[in-house]
């Protein structure tokens, strides 16, 4: 079913993808004050936050394609792909997402890794997403294209971080990159605000103050 998915997905959908990278050293920064307050987030947790505070900003990818209509969602309902045992993948969706505080969107993303893992989701959750993430920054894989979770607009991936040397100034300083993979369908939105939608994630990842 997972393959027979991806296959209708990618003859089904005009794919493109845009690459980016985001200087980590903010999100990061914010990790360590949450978790100073005994807060803990993940990475991908704050990484879901940015995604939602950007989707706000441009709703024009938050949606889904059917028999060639766009239909934009009021509501985030962000799938998070999971890796289950036996090569199989899950992309449920937190419905609500654009409503949730940090710790919240931690407990239903683990909430549904949980319930994926032992076949308990049920079809609105397995269907009902309007953007989704997929997340290897626990891989090598620096960048990748992912495929549409049709008939979602959008879907993120995540790279590892990467140290990189940049110049500041007359001095070189080592700072933390992650490769961001963002997959549109070209039939819902054209290159220019998919592209304006990934340099506002980067923005957003780079100057982060949840």
């Amino acid at each position: 079913m997972i393959a027979d998915k991806m296959l209708a997905s990618l003859q089904g959908a005009a794919q493109l993808t845009h690459h980016a990278r985001a200087d980590m050293t903010a999100l990061l920064a914010a990790k360590a004050r949450f978790k100073a307050d005994g807060v803990s987030l993940s990475v991908e947790d704050l990484l879901m936050g940015a995604v939602v505070q950007t989707l706000k900003q441009h709703p024009g990818i938050n949606g889904i394609v059917q028999e060639r209509e766009v239909h934009l969602s009021g509501d985030i309902d962000l799938g998070v792909a999971i890796a289950l045992p036996g090569n199989l993948l899950a992309a449920p969706a937190i419905f609500n997402a654009g409503k949730m505080t940090l710790p919240e969107l931690r407990a239903a993303r683990r909430d549904l890794s949980e319930r994926a893992r032992t076949n308990k989701l049920n079809v609105a959750e397995m269907t009902g997403g309007t953007f989704t993430i997929s997340n290897l920054g626990l891989s090598r894989v620096e960048q990748f294209t992912p495929i549409l979770n049709t008939p979602q607009i959008g879907i993120l991936g995540v790279g590892c971080a990467v140290e990189t040397a940049v110049r500041d100034g007359d001095v070189l300083v080592w700072k933390s990159y992650a490769g961001l993979s963002l997959t549109f369908d070209h039939r819902a939105i054209d290159g220019a605000p998919a592209a304006d939608f990934l340099t506002a994630l980067c923005n957003t990842i780079e100057t982060f103050d949840p």
